[in-house]
């Protein structure tokens, strides 16, 4: 099972190769402004499946929204640790 951790730090470890077939590094390449773009859609499509569409579609909706988070600490050189802080 794949922590938030571990999620994380992919990110970073695919961004810091900057293998261009990835799609991580496709997104990240548009900076924080895609990044961030990702995350508001992301979460309106975990809130709608919420209200509208069962528990299977919010978690998948759930997991996009927390892999497009994790970009955007990534794309914004926001450590983990910083974060948690404010946890």
């Amino acid at each position: 099972m794949k922590t938030f951790e571990s999620l994380h730090a992919e990110l970073a470890d695919k961004w810091s190769r900057r293998d261009p077939s990835s799609g991580t590094v496709a997104l990240l390449s548009g900076g924080v402004h895609a990044v961030g773009k990702k995350v508001v859609e992301e979460a309106a499509e975990a809130w709608m499946a919420a209200e509208h569409e069962g528990r299977e579609r919010t978690a998948v909706e759930i997991s996009q929204l927390l892999y497009h988070a994790a970009a955007l600490m990534v794309a914004a050189d926001v450590p983990l640790a910083d974060v948690q802080r404010h946890l």
